[in-house]
């Protein structure tokens, strides 16, 4: 029977590419059985179809094989437990986001919902409250922020860091203050992913209470990268009346849920329209989507933005309702919103 000593000694050759460190001493190659010249043990990973998969069970076969008395080898993959993958893989803290207290991630499942207004108005409304607010437009493909702020310069750079451009309290970046704002953006996948991680981790943020970060709709990479990137960000999901709507939102709950993320709560936008203060409301868009999706989910709903023509203007002036009209009725929706989400966030702390 083969000595299992020299089964250990020869796996010391197996290999992390990443940790650099033998599988065996990471604690990847567990329970070696030995009998006759059989040899059966188990790979245990992040994931069962990662990429190095393949790779390794090679690997280990053709070590293991070629130890004199071995005839047969068997590898029997596993995972392993989110603990083992917290203490095997820590994340490293990107640079630029070292000093931020709290994520308040605007996201919703389909576009048109008017999320990009929803995220600009919550970011405005916690710089007012004297709360220091960072406002990052993580939407690649269609980066809107710096319309609905009059933010048509590039961005500067200094000592490798990207620097926020500020307006009305906020420190604001954007992918359409880095390209141009009338040049197309194609992303893949994999680019996406790296631009979101440098919009977070090489901005000279500062010290900050609130990072509100717009995402583009849908749960596509942007998404998953955010996720990934800041376990610790709390979803604020934008919803209308609309079954469409709520639909598209359900799925992006199932995701942020799948990656462990607080969701801090709905909010329907273009909930009712009013010709003017003492009117009754037009429910152009159907009424309780965003009520039913709280019963359905448990999520609190924590306001219904009607569709005012202030926010409109704002858009196209480049001065949003919470700097023209913080007093409107639209404006204290905002307010009572944006305490929810700071009463919300202390808490969890």
């Amino acid at each position: 029977m083969v000595d299992q000593k020299i089964i250990l000694d020869a796996l010391k050759g197996v290999m992390h590419p990443k940790l650099r460190k033998p599988l065996i001493d990471l604690g990847l190659i567990r329970n070696i059985s030995v009998a006759g010249e059989n040899v059966s043990l188990t790979l245990a990973l992040k994931s069962s179809r990662g990429p190095l998969k393949e790779r390794f069970v090679r690997e280990i076969k053709q070590t293991v094989a070629v130890i004199p008395g071995v005839s047969q080898v068997e590898v029997d993959v596993t995972t392993l437990s989110p603990e083992e993958i917290k203490e095997l893989f820590p994340k490293v803290p990107l640079k630029g986001i070292e000093k931020v207290r709290h994520f308040i991630a605007v996201a919703s499942g389909k576009g048109g919902v008017g999320k990009t207004t929803v995220a600009v108005n919550i970011a405005l409304g916690l710089a007012q409250k004297g709360l220091r607010t960072g406002l990052l437009d993580a939407d690649v493909y269609g980066p809107s922020v710096p319309l609905m702020l009059d933010l048509p310069d590039a961005l500067e750079e200094k000592e490798g860091m990207i620097l926020p451009r500020e307006k009305y309290g906020l420190r604001i970046v954007s992918m359409g203050m880095t390209a141009g704002q009338n040049e197309a953006f194609i992303w893949r996948g994999p680019l996406v992913a790296k631009m979101i991680r440098s919009l977070l981790g090489q901005v000279q943020w500062g010290e900050l209470d609130y990072l509100v970060i717009d995402l583009p709709p849908g749960t596509g990479d942007p998404s998953i990268t955010v996720a990934q990137a800041i376990p610790q960000a709390a979803i604020l999901m934008v919803t209308t009346p609309q079954n469409l709507s709520l639909a598209d939102v359900r799925r992006a709950i199932t995701l942020f849920k799948k990656h462990n993320l607080h969701i801090v709560g709905l909010l329907e936008n273009m909930s009712y329209f009013k010709v003017n203060s003492s009117a009754d409301p037009i429910e152009i868009f159907g009424r309780g989507g965003g009520e039913k999706l709280s019963r359905e989910t448990g999520l609190p709903l924590l306001g219904a933005v009607p569709v005012d023509l202030e926010i409109g203007r704002g858009g196209e002036s480049g001065v949003p309702l919470m700097v023209a009209a913080p007093e409107s009725e639209t404006g204290r929706i905002f307010r009572h919103v944006v305490e929810a989400i700071i009463d919300t966030m202390e808490k969890k702390q």
